[in-house]
């Protein structure tokens, strides 16, 4: 199964696609496990697919040898003729966000790596922060190792964050975290605690983000396939 590292040194696009309809959405779903269950393309390394659930959409977290090995998935046939109008034909917007991992952090029960499976049966979260540029390296540590506190959060599981390097369908420098809880009530509840509730930590590093972040959107989902290349 793929494995969220820093260490790994993988370029990893998140790819975000929301609908406006959820039989578009198992159309989306069903492309995109045919798509990762052909891939053969030089560089490429894994395909997690993932189902909206908050709100209509899909995500696909893919990890690449590198730039240059993407560029060429891009430039091929089948994706400008094939691929990307049946993506524009279902979708109400696309992100395609190339990303480098900055931070991961778990709970201290589960281990050393941070790794994604339908068989972990996450309720996963992606958020996606705007920032300015000369606040992008700033926003990286206030999402990360400025969260520790987030280990004490019932239904904590992980949380990643990857730093933007470039995008299509998104304006400006970027952030986005990949969270992993054990299921959508820990999460809901977590989010929706009331600011006079929660703990200094959370308060002290949220107006820290506040203060570094221009826009957040965010959407929940569930793992449904995934395939790594020799598979």
């Amino acid at each position: 199964m793929p494995i969220i590292s820093p260490d790994s040194g993988y370029l990893t696009v998140i790819n975000l696609f929301a609908t406006d309809m959820p039989d578009k959405q198992d159309r989306l779903l069903g492309a995109m496990r045919e798509i990762v269950d052909a891939a053969a393309y030089p560089g490429w390394i894994s395909s997690t697919v993932h189902s909206g659930v908050q709100e209509l959409g899909t995500a696909n977290f893919i990890q690449w040898r590198s730039g240059e090995d993407l560029q060429a998935r891009y430039a091929g046939e089948e994706f400008r003729h094939r691929t990307l109008p049946l993506f524009t034909e279902l979708t109400t917007w696309m992100k395609l966000l190339q990303t480098q991992v900055a931070f991961t952090q778990r709970h201290p029960s589960l281990g050393d790596t941070t790794d994604i499976s339908p068989d972990r049966n996450d309720y996963t979260v992606i958020e996606v922060f705007g920032v300015a540029p000369e606040d992008q390296s700033d926003l990286v540590a206030a999402l990360g190792p400025e969260q520790s506190w987030l280990q004490e959060a019932p239904g904590y599981r992980s949380h990643s964050v990857l730093y933007g390097n470039r995008a299509q369908g998104f304006d400006g420098p970027f952030v986005v975290t990949y969270s992993q809880w054990a299921d959508k009530e820990s999460y809901d509840t977590f989010r929706a605690l009331p600011e006079d509730e929660q703990p200094g930590d959370r308060q002290k590093t949220q107006a820290r983000l506040d203060s570094l972040s221009t826009s957040s959107e965010w959407n929940s989902y569930r793992v449904v396939h995934t395939r790594s290349a020799g598979q």
